[in-house]
């Protein structure tokens, strides 16, 4: 069965930034998240090259972590003011994901939540305007996925808005923008490539495209994360690891995710864990349980020079600790008490979490639970 592999229009590189003067339109919105893109002169080139080029411009800042409904929609009422023929997403994933959904709200306002989280939820796109996306974090690889994950705050759960119209039409791969990322961002941004990689090559869907990219973005983090971490203003390093969270983006964005991120998103939303730290605490116990029914791991190993697939979980709980990201939930002073009363409901919602349907092994919810609870302790799974 013939399957499409989606890619956006993408520039990549130290200084690939100038490539964005080739737009052509007359009204863009920036969307941002805190302070950094202005303070790493991210934003001030972008508006640079906008004014060269004679395109309108404003700022939709303030879009927080792990972004909510409430901030998307808030967003879109400020497109639908402006009416941009271009949106940019500039900044960490929050950022970018955010304007993907403020995108589908400017362009359809009568969009429910609800109508958004369905798969393929979101109505054709393009008929007001282009989407950019420039990441200046290297992890996510939203710049070219084809989805955005929003925050239910009343619920405190984490939805993956998943559908190809969210794909962007442009990207812009530069490691400049990166050098001045704070080493914490560095090592949890950086862990979440590895993560995207490693589940998208054990995925159920097998895809040669994907496998290649999977493969190549995990060996370029294992042998450039600890460098940009150490090193923040080693070019390529920092372009390296820029390049791996855009392959992880690309090989996940056709064949998705597994139960790691299905357990990160809650660990993310009820205890405002960085979400590249959550994927690391959870990888190593999920390749553990998913060993028993793919020896995939395997190939993965062979990639750093590692035998099998408990190597290669030891392998990254070593590169976890290099870059001073802890390998327990209880570390971040989650007591027990709290933990052990939220777990099932945690479980429950990891369970029903479009990535669970990806996983190479079909867990049970009580698995999902084991795996929470080795992952809150710092046990390896066994199961």
């Amino acid at each position: 069965m013939a399957r499409l592999f989606q890619t956006p229009e993408l520039y990549h590189g130290l200084g690939s930034i100038e490539e964005l003067k080739n737009i052509s339109g007359k009204k863009a919105v920036i969307v941002i998240g805190g302070k950094s893109v202005r303070e790493n002169g991210s934003l001030a080139k972008v508006e640079s090259i906008l004014d060269s080029i004679n395109i309108e411009h404003c700022i939709v800042d303030g879009v927080e972590p792990d972004p909510s409904i409430e901030t998307v929609r808030r967003g879109a009422e400020a497109f639908l003011a402006f009416e941009p023929d271009w949106i940019i997403g500039l900044g960490g994933c929050s950022a970018i994901d955010a304007a993907k959904v403020m995108w589908a709200l400017y362009e359809h306002p009568e969009l429910s939540f609800d109508q958004m989280k369905q798969i393929c939820g979101i109505p054709a796109l393009r008929t007001k305007a282009r989407f950019a996306a420039i990441p200046a974090t290297s992890g996510t690889g939203t710049e070219i996925t084809a989805l955005a994950v929003i925050t239910d705050r009343a619920k405190g759960v984490k939805y993956p808005i998943v559908s190809h119209e969210l794909l962007p039409d442009l990207a812009i791969v530069d490691g400049d923008l990166c050098k001045s990322m704070p080493s914490n961002i560095t090592a949890n941004t950086g862990l979440d490539a590895l993560t995207h990689c490693v589940e998208a090559y054990v995925s159920n869907i097998n895809d040669n495209y994907a496998d290649v990219l999977a493969k190549g973005g995990m060996e370029l983090v294992f042998n450039n994360l600890e460098t940009a971490f150490n090193e923040p203003q080693n070019g390529d390093a920092r372009q390296n690891m820029h390049d791996a969270s855009c392959m992880g983006g690309y090989a996940f964005t056709n064949v998705w995710l597994g139960i790691a991120h299905s357990l990160a998103h809650q660990i993310g939303a009820v205890y405002g864990i960085p979400h590249g730290c959550a994927n690391a605490i959870v990888l190593p116990n999920v390749i553990r349980f998913n060993a028993k029914a793919t020896d995939r791991y395997n190939d993965l190993a062979k990639v750093i020079g590692k035998k099998d697939a408990e190597d290669f979980a030891e392998a990254i709980e070593e590169l976890r600790s290099k870059v001073l990201v802890v390998g327990s939930i209880k570390e971040f002073g989650v007591s027990q008490e709290d933990w052990y009363a939220r777990v099932k409901e945690m479980s429950a919602h990891a369970f029903a979490d479009a990535c669970t349907s990806f996983n190479p092994r079909v867990p049970t919810l009580e698995e999902i639970e084991q795996v929470f609870n080795c992952c809150y302790e710092g046990s390896k799974v066994t199961i």
